[in-house]
């Protein structure tokens, strides 16, 4: 796993787009709907292995605001009202295929 910090964090209301710039000088895009279908709360993933749950109809969420959780992650409150997934930057990175 990586342990680059990100730089730039910048939520694309028009295109529904995160996009990560991080300090190793790679960037990359997730779509919003990508991070609600794969976000890394007990919702999507379950208590345990084998729980993970698919989430469709997604296509048009919108993220309504983010919070720096420590120096760690950033929590994601989405449109529809789930705010529980704590997306570390290791994780924002692999979804956005850059590890």
């Amino acid at each position: 796993m990586s342990r680059a910090w990100p730089t730039r964090l910048e939520f694309s209301k028009a295109r529904k787009v995160l996009t990560l710039t991080f300090d190793d000088g790679r960037t990359g895009e997730v779509s919003y709907e990508r991070l609600r279908t794969q976000s890394p709360s007990a919702e999507v993933q379950g208590h345990g292995a084998g729980q993970k749950k698919t989430i469709t109809g997604k296509e048009n969420v919108g993220v309504t605001a983010a919070h720096p959780v420590g120096r760690y992650a950033v929590q994601i409150v989405f449109d529809d009202g789930h705010d529980s997934g704590l997306f570390t930057w290791d994780y924002l990175r692999d979804l956005a295929g850059l590890d």
